[in-house]
């Protein structure tokens, strides 16, 4: 890489803490507000909430840290998490950057690594949202080969947070049709759960009972100074039955109806 090249991505890093990769340049852009919200708005997932809160932070005071993957229920907060707590400790620790790289653009890793490798001094989250396979292709084998041998390949300033609503990357009955049919199974079906074993976190996300569901609504009437009354109560178990789930997004999309009927502005 140019001095000069390297001088502006660096100048412009210092500059900002978010980005997204751009993967026609080969560069990166600043996000001037991302768009999450603030994590204690984040409720029915304080377990989640802590593994990664603790996995970051050690990550950013420059503890060897294990790259995570967030699967499950879609809608319930796997993304919202990784920027939220971000968001939260970027604050304390300038030197803590996020770039979100497209799933589509998952070979672009072997370009980013040396790029970031070359700037010690700060720490970058490689944010990949919704990532999935639909068979073993190339792209399953680039990112599998980058975690595989992550004390060597992957610099120590980097770490991955992957979401993904399947435990394996990919589907079930994927694996289960390949256990069924394969001459050599133990291999074949290894072959297709090893990549997510090189996450060392694996943090669960799972369907909401109506209890978190409501309590998800209260949360955000309170913080936006919305009156929360069995009426409302009612209203949003309606919004979940006409929505056919009960999540966090389910939960959001309902307050900015609520917000819009009282003609409220919400800030965020």
């Amino acid at each position: 890489m140019g001095f000069i090249t390297f001088f502006l991505r660096k100048n412009l890093l210092n500059k900002g803490n978010a980005f997204v990769w751009n993967s026609k340049e080969k560069n990166i852009k600043a996000i001037k507000k991302i768009n999450t919200i603030d994590l204690k708005l984040l409720v029915g997932v304080e377990k989640q909430k802590k593994i990664l809160l603790k996995n970051t932070e050690n990550f950013a005071i420059g503890n060897f840290t294990n790259n995570a993957l967030l699967w499950g229920t879609r809608g319930n907060g796997k993304s919202t998490l990784i920027k939220s707590v971000f968001l939260k400790l970027s604050q304390k620790y300038t030197s803590l950057k996020l770039i979100q790289l497209k799933r589509n653009n998952i070979f672009d890793i072997e370009k980013i690594y040396p790029i970031l490798s070359e700037l010690p001094n700060m720490r970058f989250i490689i944010f990949i949202d919704d990532l999935s396979f639909e068979k073993i292709d190339s792209d399953y084998k680039i990112i599998k080969s980058t975690l595989d041998g992550s004390i060597q390949n992957q610099p120590t300033n980097i770490v991955l947070y992957v979401t993904s609503n399947r435990r394996h990357l990919m589907p079930r009955d994927m694996i289960d049709n390949e256990r069924s049919s394969a001459i050599h199974t133990d291999e074949s079906v290894e072959e297709k759960i090893s990549l997510s074993d090189r996450f060392g976190l694996w943090i669960g996300f799972h369907n909401l009972s109506q209890k978190d569901f409501l309590n998800i609504v209260k949360t955000y009437c309170k913080f936006y100074k919305i009156n929360y009354s069995k009426e409302t109560e009612t209203e949003a178990i309606r919004w979940s039955i006409q929505r056919g789930n009960q999540t966090g997004r389910s939960a959001w999309q309902f307050i900015i109806q609520l917000a819009a009927e009282k003609d409220m502005k919400l800030i965020f």
